[in-house]
């Protein structure tokens, strides 16, 4: 998207692969909850999610994504790619030699039937830039060519990136409708054993159409990728340390340098290693909902991450190793900068400036708090935050003027998330319950099997949730579906908090139309203090490494990738050989 590619037309392969990297062997990875559908691209029922988080896995892409290049793609799919300088069309020539899983070659009208299948049934994440579609054609015998309606320069690569699906598998059949039914597609594994809501696994195809393309080479080494599912983190931990799953992530610092003594570890056959990284923090933490009328005014939100003493918290779960999220793409060139805006970041913010909250342009930083479970300075921040939004302790207990106590729900999943397990999140959220007792309030916490809170946060049936999203080095159109205005009562969106900011959408408009590196980073960093200063997540922390004990049998490139442990990298680019 800027620039010229890394790597030479004529590559061999990926520079974070193994070439030589042995095939065979099998990976046992965990999840928790449960699923009742292989169908990842749409809104309806609780999907399988490698599916999805593992890009090409069994549908493939026209282009895939390289883990060391923010805006770029190479072919996978597709053997060429054209576009016109100002990036209002793009056209995709097929590989003769695609195949699907069951020999039939991959066609345009495998193609077009995906596009518009996924842009008009699927999930909202592709519906968007479907909209933006203004004209799809066959312009050949193997090529296919999207015309825009809208200028953004980040549409000829997402139109690289969606899955091609076998139309013929479909024809009869709702693709809406959510369903244990294998999808064909054209990757190196197919589904091979289901057990509904316990397990599932998938062998890779010895027959794989793309094998020795350069973009595979050292990829896909894995015979057997099995998924079993568990009740919660705690269950996954012990099969872990039973030896009946490969690999755990280990989120919280204190216990990878507390808990790794078991037997296993002490033995060899578990090894920890830790696998850097360059991208964004992205945010997590407790989000509030603005639809619900006592979280719409910013001083009330502010008033909350006030109350949340973030020091003791993080002392109590990691001994205060891994650093607070400042900033939604913290960790990266990408995140705004402290003090005021400047340059051609302030010249965006400048027309929004009298409907943006306070430090939006003028700065903005989370408190520290304090290193004893109550933060007095933090409380009485809260309470004179609060007084000015019109609420006060009246008899112990927060009111406003028409005597109406300050009541809501924290709704939590009691599968746990996927950076947090349930116990963690109980124990931070315990503190906060106790920490808001000061300011008279006493919310209600309410745990929900996995189903369930899927259900709610869909339909954004919540007061305050945990809330998780990563963020990537190139962020673009997706932005619209995580904080754009139809979120607000679109269902199945990531705009759980329910922000309607028009300045949010100007910022996300303003990087697809970016034709330079400088203002696309420029509005990025506008767009972080958008929503860092809208004050709408109480964020916790991060870790700048990824933590993965894992079976020693079990191996990975010495040269890992920009994005580190990032989908595309486990178990793509592992591979099993014993260990001598």
């Amino acid at each position: 998207m800027y620039g010229e590619p890394a790597l030479a037309a004529d590559f061999s392969h990926l520079p974070y692969v193994n070439p030589e990297a042995p095939k065979g062997g099998v990976i046992r990875l965990s999840e928790s909850g449960g699923f009742d559908s292989l169908n990842p691209w749409i809104l309806m029922g609780n999907p399988v999610w490698p599916l999805f988080t593992q890009p090409g896995l069994v549908a493939e892409p026209l282009m895939m994504r390289s883990l060391d290049e923010p805006f770029t793609l190479y072919g996978l799919l597709a053997e060429r790619v054209e576009t016109d300088p100002e990036r209002s069309w793009v056209e995709f020539t097929l590989r003769p030699e695609a195949r699907f899983s069951d020999g039939t070659p991959v066609t345009v009208e495998d193609v077009m039937w995906s596009y518009e299948t996924l842009g008009t049934k699927g999930h909202p994440r592709y519906t968007a830039v479907w909209a933006k579609v203004e004209r799809m054609e066959q312009t050949g015998p193997r090529s296919v060519r999207f015309t825009f309606n809208t200028p953004d320069r980040e549409l000829a690569m997402l139109m690289g990136m969606r899955p091609i699906l076998k139309k013929a598998q479909w024809q009869g059949r709702d693709f809406a409708q959510s369903g244990l039914i294998a999808s064909i597609g054209s990757g190196p594994y197919v589904i091979d054993k289901v057990d509904p809501g316990r397990s599932i696994s998938f062998r890779r195809n010895p027959d794989y159409w793309g094998r020795d393309l350069p973009v595979n080479r050292g990829l896909n080494n894995l015979d057997v990728i099995r998924y079993d599912y568990f009740g919660d983190a705690s269950a996954m931990f012990e099969a872990f340390k039973a030896g009946e799953t490969d690999v755990w992530r280990e989120l919280v610092a204190a216990r990878w340098n507390r808990d790794f003594t078991f037997p296993a570890v002490r033995e060899g056959k578990v090894v920890k290693s830790e696998i850097p990284n360059q991208r964004p923090s992205g945010i997590m933490g407790l989000v509030m909902n603005t639809r619900n009328p006592i979280f719409a005014d910013w001083r009330v939100r502010q008033a909350l991450i006030e109350a949340f003493n973030f020091r003791f918290v993080n002392m109590t779960l990691s001994d205060g190793t891994d650093p607070r999220i400042t900033s939604y793409f913290s960790n990266s060139d990408l995140a705004m900068r402290p003090g005021p805006a400047t340059g051609r970041e302030a010249a965006l913010l400048a027309p929004f400036a009298a409907d943006l909250p306070p430090g939006t342009i003028e700065g903005y930083a989370l408190p520290p708090g304090g290193p004893r479970a109550i933060d007095r300075q933090g409380i009485r921040a809260a309470l004179e935050l609060l007084a000015q939004a019109g609420w006060t302790v009246q008899e112990g207990v927060l009111k406003n003027a028409q005597g109406q106590p300050f009541r809501f729900e924290i709704l939590l999943n009691q599968s746990g998330s996927a950076m947090r397990s349930n116990a963690e999140m109980r124990q931070i959220v315990d503190i906060f319950v106790q920490s808001l007792r000061n300011l008279g309030i006493t919310p209600t916490v309410t745990l929900l099997d996995a189903a369930q809170y899927v259900e709610r946060t869909n339909n954004y049936q919540f007061d305050m949730t945990w809330y998780e999203r990563g963020l990537s080095l190139s962020p673009g159109n997706e932005q619209m579906l995580y904080w754009g205005r139809d979120g607000v009562t679109k269902p199945g969106t990531r705009n759980w908090m329910g922000m309607d900011s028009p300045a949010a959408e100007a910022m996300i408009a303003e990087m697809g139309r970016a034709a330079t590196a400088e203002d696309y980073q420029a509005a990025v960093r506008a767009l972080d203090r958008i929503l860092t200063a809208g004050r709408y997540v109480i964020p916790v922390s991060f870790s700048r490494v990824s933590r993965l004990a894992h079976n020693s049998d079990l191996h990975y490139p010495e040269r890992t990738p920009l994005y580190g442990d990032w989908p595309g990298f486990m178990p793509e680019t592992w591979w099993y050989e014993e260990r001598k």
